[in-house]
């Protein structure tokens, strides 16, 4: 295994670093204010100038769609390959990997800037490697351009969604449409006004094989029966920049056959297909928001002084230091062999590392957030630094595309398959 950075990694990493110090960082301060702005106007979903702005600085630098890599070992790796080829960098996991880190520095704007925003990344892979002609025309292309933007319709309120064969909301045919019921939250990107597309599944057939039961199909947020109830909040937090999370209500929502992805059945293989690279997306950018996290304690210990000396001379901090170094280190080295095993051997074939990554470096993030924030006294908790924010999206993504605790079954059940043969 080789991580070094290759010559088209180091061109676009040091013209994203350049990106970052003229227009992203100093938008920080830009975007808060205009965020402000809209609340105290009663529009929280206001989308801040700012962003546009950004996404145009950054298309025009060719830091765009730098997500989509070129998936040599995937199913509907022609489609998707030439799909990447086409609106991406053209680039491998192990060469996004450190350019996703750089982004999740500034978590906020960055990854949106490029056109590199989760839920949008998954949803557009998803189109990408399943879509017909149809709905990649009418809704991958637009989402590639950054004109529109989507949500997931997965998780439910009412029951388990850790176990996707809980899912209750059906999408039942009839004639030539399909027929949509049910209740759906943490749909994130649902509240954005700019949402025009929404990814939902459900149960096609529940007397199937237990993974047979599900599809997916694609519903325009504006078909009658679609009933945004509300935006759920994140310890607090609108996550605005995500275009929220809302709880949706499906009610006899009626939508073209053809909106069905793939096929009847589906909806459980497609669901795999998109979680493994949005798992490795979201690893990469913890990094990041680890690594600024870290600087970020380092200054405030240096200057802040505490019974007569800096508190950075405190044994205490000097370990939280330390301890950050090293599993900051160590949750890279696991996210780059993960990277490169998706390059090689394909997704099913790093399974265990991208199952190793969700379970380790959402927790190492979290870690390292807490004791920047502690060093950092009360105000680690307002709103005047970015921490409380960060550790309220690394201790989410606990959670998101599958919680610690099934992750860890899975990988226990792998290593005990070696043993039970």
């Amino acid at each position: 295994m080789e991580f070094g950075f290759d010559a088209r990694t180091v061109e676009l990493r040091e013209r994203l670093l350049a990106f970052m110090d003229s227009h992203v960082y100093p938008a920080e301060k830009i975007f808060a204010d205009q965020v402000a702005e809209a609340a105290t106007s009663g529009d929280v979903w206001h989308r801040p100038a700012v962003i546009d702005e950004l996404k145009a600085q950054a298309r025009q630098r060719g830091l765009w769609n730098l997500f989509l890599t070129v998936r040599t070992h995937s199913n509907g790796a022609d489609q998707a390959g030439q799909i990447a080829a086409s609106y991406g960098a053209g680039l491998t996991n192990l060469q996004y990997a450190p350019l996703a880190e750089i982004t999740g520095r500034s978590g906020a704007l960055a990854p949106e800037a490029l056109n590199c925003a989760a839920p949008d990344t998954g949803n557009m892979e998803l189109l990408a490697e399943f879509g017909s002609a149809e709905q990649i025309e009418r809704w991958l292309l637009p989402l590639l351009d950054g004109e529109i933007r989507s949500a997931f319709c997965m998780t439910e309120p009412d029951v388990a969604s850790s176990d996707a064969m809980n899912i209750s909301t059906r999408i039942q045919r009839d004639g030539d449409v399909y027929v949509i019921n049910g209740r759906k939250w943490w749909s994130s990107g649902g509240m954005d006004p700019r949402c025009k597309l929404l990814i939902v599944m459900g149960k096609s057939n529940p007397d199937a094989e237990r993974h047979r039961q599900q599809s997916m199909i694609c519903v325009p947020p504006d078909t009658p029966g679609v009933n945004v109830k509300r935006s759920m909040r994140v310890f607090g937090f609108t996550d605005s920049t995500h275009g929220g999370h809302a709880e949706i209500e499906f009610n006899d929502v009626r939508v073209p056959a053809a909106n069905l992805i793939a096929g009847e059945g589906e909806g459980f293989a497609i669901a795999q297909a998109r979680l493994g690279p949005g798992r490795i997306h979201h690893c990469m950018r913890l990094i990041g928001m680890a690594e600024r996290a870290l600087e970020a304690m380092c200054v405030r210990a240096t200057n802040r002084v505490a019974f007569g000396k800096p508190i950075a001379e405190q044994g205490v901090v000097q370990n939280w230091i330390a301890e950050s170094r090293v599993r900051i280190e160590q949750a890279r080295l696991l996210v780059l062999k993960t990277a490169w095993l998706m390059d090689t051997v394909g997704n099913k074939g790093a399974h265990t590392e991208i199952q190793a990554i969700k379970i380790a470096v959402p927790a190492m993030a979290e870690w390292v957030i807490d004791k920047a924030i502690q060093a950092h006294g009360a105000g680690g908790i307002s709103q005047d630094f970015p921490l409380a924010q960060a550790w309220a999206s690394a201790r989410s993504l606990r959670f998101a595309d599958g919680p610690d605790e099934v992750h860890k079954r899975s990988l226990a059940r792998r290593e005990l398959a070696k043993y039970r043969a």
